[in-house]
């Protein structure tokens, strides 16, 4: 028995130490002059897709002093569009807190249940109003994020990216829609976007975006096959960037123009190539997806679904392949 368990227990151990080879986590990464600034080891890193959330008492408390980096927007069927953060995880506002003047009423066993979002190191999700983005002082004198005034949360049964376990847990707990409203199915936050820029977001063009796979192939008139997100957005990589061993040479700054795209279930695309299909764990702490290990971004500059503002900026930035290969890149 016990030499039966400890070849399963080395073949486990074989496949993960091929794939962390086959894109070079283990070299770190570099910044933009090229040095390298850290290395991605897997023992300091959360558990892959729940980020810690997913466990008990002292896992939720780490977890609630983790801050949410570079924003994002989901598309969800059910609820229409969710505020996450740089891992995919939904963020969530509670009912019993108060935007005006800002007030968390979660502590204790509460703020287990319900790790808190730092107010550290937050970005504004692209095309979302950076004013919007603020803190509160709670009880303990930590910070905690606020999205027009509303204290933001995790759900510590949100295991992995998409999840919201936590939306109308005991009608007071919701997920947030990206101006802090309570996300609403077909693109207005429940509290009356009204005709504004909720409302046209969940128009023709957003209602297309809601029915895409978390990555997909759109053909362009110009560049022919490129890969887009689940919002319908453009993805690009970096040629700074290197694949094996995977680096990034986007950081600090770079990552407001170019931010990453959230980790990717397989199950959740369509034609794309599987092979480097992997997340990469940047040492600034923000999970990255990746196309034959090459790591994807989107673009700040892109405002609406179909937009190729960041093909050859700099000669460096190129609309991907869904072989994950630079479109339109000089030989």
């Amino acid at each position: 028995m016990n030499t039966w368990r400890n070849a399963s227990l080395a073949v486990t151990a074989a496949a993960v130490l091929a794939l962390t080879t086959a894109c070079g986590q283990e070299k770190g990464v570099e910044n933009p002059n090229g040095q390298a600034v850290g290395a991605a080891n897997p023992a300091q890193q959360p558990a892959a897709g729940g980020g810690g959330y997913g466990s008990g008492g002292g896992a939720a408390q780490q977890a609630a002093a983790k801050p949410a980096g570079q924003l994002a927007v989901w598309d969800s069927k059910e609820l229409g569009k969710v505020l996450t953060d740089s891992a995919g995880m939904t963020l969530y506002r509670f009912e019993k807190d108060t935007p005006s003047p800002p007030k968390s009423n979660c502590e204790g066993d509460c703020a287990k249940a319900w790790p808190v979002v730092a107010a550290g190191g937050a970005s504004a999700a692209p095309g979302v109003d950076p004013s919007l983005l603020g803190e509160v002082t709670r009880a303990d004198g930590s910070k905690q994020l606020t999205i027009a005034g509303w204290p933001m949360y995790r759900y510590a049964k949100d295991a992995k990216p998409g999840d919201a376990k936590g939306q109308g847990v005991g009608g007071t707990w919701y997920a947030a829609a990206p101006d802090g409203k309570k996300a609403a199915a077909g693109g207005a936050a429940e509290e009356g976007a009204g005709a504004g820029e909720g409302a046209e977001e969940g128009g023709e063009k957003g209602g297309e975006a809601a029915d895409l796979a978390g990555l997909s192939v759109r053909k362009d008139p110009k560049l022919g096959d490129v890969v887009v997100d689940k919002n319908g957005m453009t993805v690009y990589r970096f040629q700074k960037d290197s694949a094996w061993p995977m680096k990034t040479a986007c950081t600090g700054d770079c990552l407001k123009k170019w931010p990453v795209v959230a980790p990717v279930s397989k199950n959740d695309t369509e034609g794309i190539l599987k092979k480097g299909f992997v997340t990469f764990n940047r040492p600034d702490g923000i999970k990255q997806q990746t196309i034959d290990c090459w790591p994807l971004y989107t673009f700040a500059g892109d405002t609406k679904p179909g937009d190729t503002n960041g093909q050859g900026v700099g000669g460096t930035w190129y609309a991907i392949s869904p072989e994950g290969k630079p479109v339109g890149a000089p030989k």
